[in-house]
C-alpha cells in the first residue's frame, strides 16, 4: 500500500478515535459533566433557548420557544429536585408555534437561591408571580402546567392569582391528602415519627439510593448504567442540603395540604393527570396506565396530546361563548 494512503487512514482514524476516546473518558470519569451536555444538546435541539431574569435582587433562569401570539403562553413549572430541562421530553411533542416557558424553581438550577428565602408552597407561589409580573407574561392569561411540587404551586398559584390564569393542567400535583397510605406516603410517615432526616427517599446520596428513588417514582424500568447513576448523583450532592430544607417545608404543615386547601377557589378550567401506579397520592380524572410518578418522563407523547386536547377544548369553549 502506498505511503501516502496509510499515512492518511491513519491520520482519519485518529481523528474519529479522539472523540470517541474522549466521549468513553467523559462517561467514566466524568459522567455528571455528560449530563449536562446531554441536557444542552436536548435544548437547543428543540430549540429552547435559555434566558434570565432580573427582579430587584432575585434572579430566575428560564427557557423558552416560540412567541407570544393569539394562543395563550404555556408556562411549566417542575417538580422537586429537578430543574427546567426535566420537561423537555414533553416539549419535544408539542408544536413549535406555541410559546413555552419552563422556569426553574425557586433555589433551583440557574434560579437564586438564598437562606433566607421563604421555600414553602406559599413562598413558591409568590416568587412565581413575581416571576410572571416581571417577563410581563400576565398581560393576558396565560395556561399554568405543573408537575408534582410544581403541581402543587400550580394550583395554588391558580387559586391566589385567578386573573393571570386561563386554563390549568396539573400533573400528578403533591399537597393533596390521599385517600389511601400509599408506599411513598408510608414512608414519609415513618419518617415523621423517626424525626430523621438522614434517609429521605427523594434525595439520594448514593448510586444505590439512586436507582431506588427510579424505582419509586416511575413504574417503566428504565435500565439506567450504574455510571449515569453516578453522575445523576454527584450532580445532586452539592444540592441536597438545600433538598432537605426544602422537603421538610413542603412536607410541613404549613404546604402538605395546601393545594386541598386552595381548590375550591380555583376557577380557571382544570385537567388533572395521574399515573395509575403512582406512589404518591391518588386522583381519578385523566390516570394513565403503567405509569407512575414521573409522568412527563414515562408517558411525555401522552402527557402532552392530553394537554393539547384540552387545550383545544377550553379554546373552544371560549369561541362558543362569544358567539353566545
Amino acid at each position: 500500500m502506498d505511503l501516502d494512503v496509510l499515512n492518511m487512514f491513519v491520520i482519519a482514524g485518529g481523528t474519529l478515535a479522539i472523540p470517541i476516546l474522549a466521549f468513553v473518558a467523559s462517561f467514566l470519569l466524568w459522567p455528571s459533566a455528560l449530563i449536562k451536555i446531554y441536557y444542552w444538546y436536548w435544548r437547543r435541539a428543540l430549540g429552547m433557548q435559555v434566558r434570565y431574569a432580573n427582579c430587584d435582587d432575585y434572579q430566575f433562569c428560564y427557557s423558552y420557544r416560540g412567541r407570544p401570539g393569539h394562543r395563550p403562553t404555556i408556562l411549566m413549572l417542575h417538580g422537586f429536585s429537578a430543574h427546567k430541562d426535566m420537561l423537555l421530553p414533553v416539549v419535544k411533542f408539542l408544536p413549535k408555534h406555541l410559546h413555552l416557558i419552563c422556569v426553574d424553581m425557586p433555589g433551583h438550577e440557574g434560579t437564586t437561591r438564598s437562606s433566607l428565602d421563604d421555600y414553602s408552597i406559599y413562598g413558591q407561589v409568590k416568587r412565581i408571580h413575581q416571576f410572571v409580573e416581571c417577563i410581563n407574561l400576565n398581560r393576558k392569561p396565560f395556561h399554568l402546567v405543573g408537575t408534582s411540587m410544581g403541581g402543587n404551586v400550580a394550583g395554588v398559584y391558580a387559586a391566589q392569582y385567578p386573573a393571570d390564569i386561563c386554563s390549568l393542567t396539573l400533573i400528578c400535583p403533591s399537597g393533596l391528602q390521599p385517600s389511601t397510605e400509599s408506599k411513598f406516603v408510608k414512608q414519609l410517615r415513618e419518617l415523621e415519627e423517626s424525626e430523621s432526616t438522614d434517609r429521605i427517599p427523594l434525595i439520594p446520596s448514593t448510586p444505590e439510593e439512586m436507582a431506588d428513588m427510579l424505582k419509586l417514582c416511575s413504574y417503566v424500568r428504565f435500565k439506567v448504567p450504574q455510571q449515569i447513576l453516578q453522575g445523576l448523583v454527584d450532580v445532586r450532592i452539592p444540592h441536597n442540603e438545600f433538598y432537605r430544607k426544602l422537603f421538610l417545608e413542603i412536607a410541613g404543615e404549613k404546604s402538605r395540604n395546601s393545594l386541598y386547601e386552595n381548590m375550591s377557589k380555583i376557577k380557571a378550567p382544570t385537567q388533572i393527570i395521574w399515573g395509575k401506579q403512582d406512589q404518591i397520592p391518588d386522583c381519578q380524572v385523566q390516570i394513565l396506565e403503567n405509569c407512575g410518578h414521573t409522568v412527563v418522563v414515562e408517558r411525555p407523547r401522552k402527557t402532552a396530546k392530553l394537554l393539547l386536547e384540552f387545550l383545544a377544548t377550553v379554546q373552544n369553549a371560549e369561541n362558543n361563548k362569544k358567539l353566545a
